[in-house]
């Protein structure tokens, strides 16, 4: 449910711009609310779950979800609809972390082949998703894939009661840092205000009001950061980002979601735009992304423990870096071996090759997060999720404003490829400092609980 529904609503981006009569930067914040949203739950779900038990956990946030869901389908204007997914946000943000604490508990000798191999359910929903996400916005409209979710919902509620156990709980003197998720969610939303002003500005940009936008959101980070430093049980722990290998692990999370995740958001209207496609041949050329992300990432799964996380993460890092250059130059077609490829051919082969990119790394990336802390899963999952969200919502922001403010479309998707491209590849000293395997740590983890 979770990835039909985001990647469908990836599909409807162009139609919500048009149906809505708005700028390309406030259809955006469709996406946005719900990233920011699940950005902020993801280390709060966390803890949650860690609390109260991850069966009512899990069947709190898939309520929420639903609930989102069918008020978005009925939203009679864009500024309730970002409003409403603001809501399905604080549900699908609980999902990741509350699954993989399920995950890990029902597995704990073999932890890392089914944390990678649970990796692998998201893009069976990433295929399903565009596909069924095009064909019902072409037939019915946008909002009956808000509507897909509701049964959905209904269905899983009820398989919730019947399948999964309360799991482990930690004491009741445990604390949710609410006042820390209440700033950082402060600050990000005035930061990307402040964006967004820049973006959605017609003629002359109000500076005044960006200006002091852009202060609250310092201010606000600065008051985080201090909440957390003071706080008994904080979201983000400073004192572990302390160690270089957290930190590395997570400044690489934030990195790929700017590049690889954040550019996934954009890739309906880039073949809307670019290669003139219809709304339902835009979802069904995303079906060779998911294909390749299945099968790397089950191959992937079956053999970490003989890979280990560093090898799988540099070849899926070059790979997917290599197919968002491809992705820039906009080829409408190729002679190979005297045989010409066509744009939609040569297009869907290298979204096939980021997609076995990305099923590479993704499981060696989770599990090389979690190693670090392995007796804190869903908390170390939520911490994971934020950054990675995190880089998501930076890059959907940009890359809208790019869009809006550059006249040429073309161009504008050239700079948010080719640079997601070149930031990633920048990222590649990081994986270095990741933990090697599930064997071999590296030196530098301070946290409690954890071996050097």
């Amino acid at each position: 449910m979770y990835a039909i529904g985001g990647s469908s609503v990836t599909v409807a981006f162009p139609v919500l711009t048009r149906d809505f009569d708005t700028s390309l930067v406030v259809a955006g914040w469709v996406l946005n609310s719900y990233q920011l949203v699940a950005t902020i739950m993801a280390p709060l779900a966390g803890k949650i779950s860690d609390v109260v038990g991850r069966k009512p956990a899990f069947m709190v946030y898939t309520i929420l979800f639903t609930a989102g869901s069918m008020a978005s389908a009925l939203a009679p204007n864009i500024y309730l609809l970002i409003g409403f997914r603001v809501l399905q946000g604080i549900g699908g943000g609980g999902f990741m972390p509350c699954a993989a604490g399920v995950v890990s508990e029902e597995f704990p000798e073999a932890r890392q082949r089914y944390i990678g191999l649970f990796s692998s359910i998201f893009p069976i929903g990433m295929m399903i998703g565009p596909n069924l996400g095009g064909w019902m916005v072409d037939s019915f409209g946008w909002r009956s894939i808000f509507w897909l979710n509701v049964p959905i919902g209904i269905v899983i509620l009820a398989l919730s009661q019947w399948l999964l156990s309360t799991g482990k709980r930690e004491q009741t003197g445990s604390s949710i840092d609410f006042t820390g998720a209440a700033l950082l969610f402060g600050s990000l939303l005035t930061l990307m205000l402040g964006l967004t002003q820049i973006g959605n500005s017609s003629s002359d940009i109000p500076w005044l009001l960006v200006g002091g936008l852009t202060a609250a959101g310092i201010g606000t980070m600065v008051a985080f950061v201090w909440q957390e430093q003071r706080a008994r049980e904080p979201i983000v722990d400073l004192e572990l980002l302390k160690s270089r290998p957290f930190l590395a692990a997570n400044i690489y999370n934030i990195i790929y979601g700017l590049t690889t995740l954040g550019t996934s958001s954009l890739l309906p209207l880039y073949a809307v735009s670019i290669y003139k496609m219809t709304i339902f041949e835009s979802g069904v050329i995303l079906t060779p992304r998911a294909v390749g992300t299945i099968v790397a990432s089950v191959i992937t799964s079956i053999s970490i423990m003989n890979w280990g996380y560093r090898r799988p993460i540099l070849i899926g890092t070059l790979i997917a870096a290599f197919s968002l250059f491809l992705l820039s130059l906009q080829i409408q077609g190729v002679e190979v071996v005297g045989f010409h490829i066509g744009a939609t051919p040569l297009l869907l082969i290298i979204l096939g090759l980021i997609g076995i990119g990305h099923g590479i790394c993704t499981p060696a990336s989770n599990n090389a997060c979690i190693e670090l802390m392995p007796e804190k899963v869903a908390t170390i999952t939520g911490l994971r999720g934020m950054f990675r969200q995190l880089g998501v919502v930076v890059s959907v922001a940009i890359g809208t404003v790019l869009l809006h403010n550059i006249g040429d479309v073309r161009r504008a998707f050239f700079i948010v490829l080719f640079g997601s491209a070149l930031i990633l590849l920048i990222s590649i000293p990081l994986i270095f400092i990741m933990p090697r395997s599930p064997n071999i740590r590296p030196p530098g983890l301070t946290s409690p609980g954890v071996s050097s």
